[in-house]
C-alpha cells in the first residue's frame, strides 16, 4: 500500500512539473507572438487553455483523492496541499500567458515604438528565467532557490516601471489604444513573475513545514 501511495505523490509532482514546463514554453511563445506581430503563435497559447485548465483540475481531484484513501500526514499531507496549491497558481499564470496572447491578437497589423517592443521582450526574458528557476526549486526541493525567486522578480519589477516612463513619451497621436494594450501585456508579465514567487514561498513551506517569517511580518 505505501508503494503505491509513493507512487502515486511521484505522479502528482511529475504531473505539476510537466504543466508548469507548458506555462513557462507558453508564455514565451505569447510574449513572441505580441513582439513579432504573429497571430498564429498567440492564436496556439489561446487554443492551450482549456487542456490547461483540466490538467491543473485534474491534480487538485487526483490529490484530494489520495487525501481520502491515503489519509498522509506530516510531510506527504504537506506535499500534497502544496501542489494542489501550486497547480492553482500556474493556472492563473495559464490564464495570464492567454491574455498576453490576446492582447497580440488585437495589436496585431499596428507597429508603436520600438523601444516598448524591446522592454515587453526584456521582462519576458526575465519571467522565462524566473520560471525556469522556479521548476528546478520544486523539482529538487531546493530551498535556497526557492528563496531566491524574490530576488530575481526585483529586476522585472524595475522594467515594468521604465515601461511607464518610455509610454508618458508618446505623442499624442500615436496610437493610445496599441499602447494600452502594451501596458495590460507588462502588467500580465509581472503578475506572472508574483506567482512563481508565491509558488516559491511554498516550496519553502513544504521543504521546512514553517512559513517565511518575513513575509508574515510583511
Amino acid at each position: 500500500m505505501r508503494e503505491s501511495f509513493r507512487k502515486e505523490l511521484k505522479e502528482i509532482k511529475a504531473e505539476v512539473l510537466a504543466i508548469g514546463r507548458v506555462v513557462c514554453d507558453r508564455t514565451q511563445e505569447a510574449v513572441r507572438s505580441l513582439v513579432e506581430g504573429n497571430v498564429e503563435a498567440a492564436e496556439r497559447v489561446i487554443a492551450g487553455d482549456d487542456e490547461l485548465d483540466r490538467r491543473c483540475t485534474g491534480v487538485e481531484e487526483h490529490s484530494l483523492e489520495v487525501m481520502a484513501t491515503q489519509s498522509p500526514v506530516a510531510r506527504d499531507l504537506r506535499l500534497l496541499h502544496s501542489l494542489t496549491f501550486i497547480a492553482s497558481h500556474l493556472e492563473r499564470m495559464g490564464d495570464l500567458a492567454v491574455n498576453i496572447a490576446k492582447a497580440a491578437r488585437r495589436t496585431a497589423g499596428r507597429h508603436g515604438p520600438q523601444t516598448l517592443y524591446d522592454l515587453i521582450q526584456a521582462q519576458g526574458n526575465l519571467v522565462h528565467r524566473v520560471l525556469e528557476a522556479m521548476l528546478e526549486a520544486l523539482e529538487k526541493n531546493d530551498l535556497e532557490l526557492a528563496r531566491k525567486l524574490q530576488e530575481l522578480d526585483e529586476p522585472i519589477d524595475h522594467l515594468f516601471k521604465q515601461f511607464f516612463r518610455e509610454l508618458a513619451r508618446l505623442r499624442e497621436e500615436e496610437d493610445i489604444e496599441w499602447a494600452s494594450q502594451m501596458v495590460l501585456a507588462a502588467r500580465f508579465l509581472e503578475r506572472i513573475a508574483d506567482n512563481a514567487v508565491d509558488i516559491g514561498d511554498r516550496i519553502a513551506f513544504f521543504v521546512t513545514g514553517e512559513f517565511d517569517a518575513q513575509k508574515e511580518e510583511a
